[in-house]
């Protein structure tokens, strides 16, 4: 089967070539720079449901994945910024060298540089293929790591109603804007440093702010959505923080309620 389109598309016919005749083969066609970098590589494939994001799927390995960069051409910038999310996404979480890249060139890939563009999408393919090859169905803690902003990003997409009103990219970049501002809150980092983190991200276009997303809820009605994150494991979520550029980790003692409180500060920062 042959999945021919963005990270919707892949996850849906990845899902349905799992469970069709207990698995069959399939081949990762993406066309978005987001399916390109991250989505379309690594096996993990699902659908969403009313419940929460990604909660029906199943891990199952395409035979082949290709990645065309003539298919970004025809992508309008904003879906290019919300793809540009998952590049950055690398070099935040274990990559300081790849952040700079990023913070010199990012630019250049939003707005089209083919070169920058293959070289995001390749050292982006390479650093989350590293990670799946050392724990490929997520056991150990270390595939956990390409959530960083997912927590928070899921969350704002399901209080948005998984909606155009914002692209996963976008509440990705948010997210780990907030996971980072979260890990500073908690002197994990210095704020220069979470600073230093959403600035990056705003220069590509992207929200690094809740105030930028327009919401009308509070802090517990964000955290009663991440209660539903697949993540959930005996009453803990898991959220990954940072001590750092490129030193993301997994923290299994955070709060909700500290949570909450934090992103009603956030909410009336703006």
């Amino acid at each position: 089967v042959l999945a021919l389109g963005g990270g919707v598309i892949g996850d849906l016919t990845g899902f349905a070539a799992a469970i069709l005749k207990r698995g069959c083969g399939f081949i990762q066609l993406p066309t978005s720079l987001l399916a390109q970098v991250d989505s379309s590589v690594g096996g993990k494939t699902a659908i969403n449901s009313p419940a929460g994001k990604n909660l029906i799927g199943a891990f199952h390995q395409p035979s082949l994945v290709l990645a065309d960069l003539d298919a970004l051409t025809t992508l309008p910038r904003r879906e290019l910024a919300a793809g540009y999310a998952e590049v950055i996404k690398y070099g935040l979480l274990g990559d300081a060298a790849f952040f700079e890249w990023c913070e010199e060139n990012g630019g250049k890939v939003v707005t089209g540089d083919r070169e920058a563009q293959g070289y995001a999408v390749a050292r982006s393919v390479a650093a989350k293929a590293r990670i799946v090859a050392e724990d490929e169905r997520e056991t150990t803690g270390t595939r956990a790591l390409l959530n960083l902003g997912h927590t928070f990003g899921h969350a704002l997409e399901a209080e948005t109603g998984f909606s155009e009103r914002l692209l996963h990219g976008e509440a990705v970049a948010t997210g780990m804007a907030l996971a980072a501002r979260y890990s500073a809150r908690r002197g994990l980092m210095t704020a220069a440093e979470a600073d230093r983190a959403a600035t990056a991200i705003a220069a590509a276009g992207l929200p690094s702010r809740l105030g930028e997303l327009g919401l009308d809820c509070n802090g517990t009605e964000l955290v009663s959505h991440m209660l539903h994150d697949k993540k959930m494991d005996a009453g803990t979520l898991p959220f990954v923080l940072m001590r750092g550029i490129g030193q993301a980790f997994l923290s299994r003692d955070v709060a909700l309620t500290d949570v909450a409180a934090f992103l009603d500060g956030e909410l009336v920062a703006g």
